[in-house]
């Protein structure tokens, strides 16, 4: 994938001084500096909103990640307080108010936004001050292009990454016709394109592709679109307001089991929210989201977090928390401008694996270059802050819910 940011003026200074005094991703400095400096995050995430289910899961994440950094010693030895909370909302302007608040509060790093929408709408804000931002679920592929002075990263995969995974599960459950419905955002529009274009390399036929206002009443033109096309199969890619695309699309003929989704809708309430009186209507249907293989995490999560109902996401965001703990342990600085440079080094294959904070500390603090291998999977950051790796989950719909859960890797490079 070719580098598209280049570090801003501050962060490539550094980085240059760095690289003459250093050698590798293991120079930790003399740490006398930034000794008993604390490194303030901020949370910039949906406590409200159509994307609300997906807050709980994002919080508690992070809050996880800074109990085991916190039990490791902290970040260059102080422990990291608890974590600056700000709502996105699903609104732009409220977003960016409060990405202006957590900037204005001086953290040292922003977790968020969750949403691509939203996060295109406060990357100015963030990374303009040169703060690092690091979204663990905006899965745009247009983020990959944005003026940030090398500040944003991300350890969701671009749905660059998701569509071909979606793409090759309904082939492979021997669909040959399929019709794709997205929202009319850069989100469906992105995953979209990747859907489409999979689909055609793997000789289906796209009969009809429609995009809708998630603000809309009523989606009757884009189900009348794939009903009339004749789909054999529907992919929607969409967020909470999907169930009312789904309940349609079900009164106009379509079966569970022709039916796909994404991310924005993996809800274990989704049969309820669809029809509260027949919830296994969506029994068979199908669903791809960024996922994680990794029960020691799940189980240390829901032992942190025991009310957390919905972990979707959670692991790419406590590996942001973790990924910029160990960037500023790499610079041996809290300060942005110093560390930012350090945070795609420290996730190369070039380095020593280690799978948490402590262990790649500690190598680090052996002059050791390290691999950080993320509880979500392996991310091998590039130099425009996306993962070039992923792990996906593909999820089914039971009589009781959420059935069969399989996990697919899948790599960039592919």
């Amino acid at each position: 994938m070719a580098s598209k940011k280049a570090l801003g003026l501050a962060a490539a200074t550094a980085a240059l001084v760095m690289g003459l005094s250093a050698c590798g991703n293991g120079d930790t400095g003399d740490g006398g500096d930034a000794a008993g400096e604390e490194f303030d995050f901020g949370l910039l995430y949906p406590q409200t909103g159509n994307l609300a289910f997906l807050g709980p899961p994002q919080l508690a994440a992070a809050e996880y990640a800074i109990e085991d950094i916190n039990t490791a010693g902290g970040i260059l030895g102080t422990d990291v307080p608890d974590i600056s909370e700000a709502d996105e909302a699903g609104d732009a302007g409220q977003a960016n108010e409060a990405a202006n608040n957590l900037i204005a509060d001086e953290t040292n790093a922003v977790i968020g936004a969750a949403a691509s929408g939203m996060t295109q709408a406060v990357y100015d804000t963030v990374t303009g001050a040169e703060t690092v931002q690091c979204s663990g679920s905006a899965t745009s592929p247009e983020l990959s292009d944005i003026d940030d002075g090398g500040y944003f990263y991300r350890t969701a995969p671009s749905d660059l990454m998701a569509g071909p995974v979606l793409a090759e599960q309904m082939v492979a459950d021997g669909h040959v016709s399929m019709s794709l419905i997205a929202r009319a955002d850069d989100y469906g529009a992105g995953y979209l394109d990747a859907v489409e274009a999979e689909l055609e390399a793997l000789g289906a036929d796209v009969v009809s592709t429609d995009t809708f206002d998630p603000d809309a009443t009523t989606f009757d033109s884009v189900v009348n679109g794939a009903n009339e096309a004749e789909a054999d199969a529907v992919a929607l890619i969409s967020f909470e307001e999907g169930a009312q695309v789904i309940a349609e699309l079900v009164e106009a003929g379509f079966e569970g089991d022709q039916l796909y989704v994404t991310d924005g809708l993996n809800d274990p309430e989704l049969g309820s929210t669809v029809s509260e009186d027949d919830p296994e209507v969506i029994t068979g249907m199908t669903g791809v989201a960024p996922g994680a293989d990794n029960s020691e995490f799940n189980e240390g999560l829901r032992e942190h977090a025991p009310d957390l109902d919905v972990f979707q996401f959670a692991p790419q965001v406590y590996d942001c928390v973790t990924a910029i703990a160990l960037a500023a342990e790499s610079a041996g600085s809290v300060e942005p401008s110093e560390y930012v440079g350090h945070l795609a080094e420290i996730s190369r294959p070039e380095g020593t694996e280690c799978t948490d904070f402590e262990q790649c500390r500690d190598l680090l603090d052996d002059g050791e270059e390290i691999d950080y291998q993320g509880v979500s999977g392996n991310i091998d950051l590039d130099d425009n802050g996306d993962p070039t790796a992923a792990t996906f989950e593909v999820f089914h719909w039971g009589e009781d819910g959420h059935g069969t859960l399989e996990f697919v890797d899948y790599s960039a490079e592919e």
